[in-house]
């Protein structure tokens, strides 16, 4: 049993809430959480950008990583998604099997 932290980021908030609602409702993620008026600064095209964002996290486990990476970028909007997965080292055990059993692991 292992879980992974998913984070993407969105050009608007509407846009994070639907992929969101769409993953978890698919079973890909136990939970997903939306930040929003996050501020990005990045390169692109040769020029540093700035651009207000929502920031997508999502909890699922290890093995759903490359069903949901492609599930949201077939979803997303941007050319090059930002989409970036971290596993879970420690936290409340409760939660962590809760995640595992809300995705179909348990």
């Amino acid at each position: 049993m292992g879980a992974t932290l998913v984070k993407v980021t969105f050009p608007s908030p509407e846009a994070a809430r639907t992929v969101g609602r769409a993953l978890v409702e698919a079973r890909l993620a136990a939970s997903v959480n939306i930040a929003e008026g996050i501020t990005s600064f990045y390169w692109w095209e040769s020029a540093v950008r700035e651009s207000a964002e929502a920031l997508l996290f999502a909890k699922t486990r290890d093995a759903l990583v490359d069903r949901l990476v492609a599930f949201v970028r077939e979803r997303h909007p941007y050319d090059c998604p930002a989409i970036l997965a971290t596993p879970i080292i420690g936290g409340n055990p409760d939660y962590l099997e809760w995640i595992e059993r809300e995705t179909g692991g348990g």
